[in-house]
């Protein structure tokens, strides 16, 4: 049986960033050599079985579409165990203002500012999480502190974590 994994596109879709459409991208997944690949909402997010490499998804998508998003993989039980790693689901009352960061790799130390309430900001063992009250445009944190998470650094919200989640456990 072959993985499934979620691919994240970094800035696609949203706001002023480049456009591309979920069926050529699904198209272009398969062409890599995945399967049973489906997307969710129109922002870069692709479950799929097979193995795929960001890089090689980088470059294909660079091809096709002539953008060049950033790409993080992970396998169902890394998405899965980030997840549930979620430390803010308690207070995370509306699910589109609480933020899940996938990247490639947590960075050793961030810098969190200490005069954010009421959001919180959680550096996690294998994501970052994020719970603005006032949703992603009416947060305090500044873009570079975001830019400080790495160039792979991806934020799903987390009404797209749970319906991706279903999507693998389907």
């Amino acid at each position: 049986m072959l993985t499934r994994s979620v691919a994240l596109l970094r800035g696609i879709n949203v706001g002023k960033q480049p456009r591309i459409a979920m069926a050529p991208l699904r198209e272009l997944f398969e062409s890599l050599g995945a399967t049973d690949v489906q997307t969710y909402l129109q922002s870069g997010n692709v479950v799929f079985s097979g193995s795929l490499e960001p890089a090689a998804i980088e470059v294909a998508v660079a091809g096709r579409f002539g953008v060049s998003p950033r790409v993080v993989v992970l396998t169902a039980a890394e998405f899965r165990a980030v997840a549930a790693e979620i430390p803010i689901r308690a207070i995370a009352t509306e699910p589109s203002r609480g933020f899940v960061y996938f990247m490639e790799a947590v960075p050793a130390s961030v810098s969190v500012p200490d005069d954010i309430a009421p959001e919180v900001f959680v550096v996690g063992r294998l994501g970052a999480y994020h719970w603005s009250p006032e949703g992603a445009s009416g947060s305090t944190l500044k873009p570079s502190f975001f830019k400080s998470l790495g160039p792979t650094a991806t934020a799903r919200n987390l009404r797209t974590v749970d319906a991706l989640l279903a999507m693998l456990d389907a």
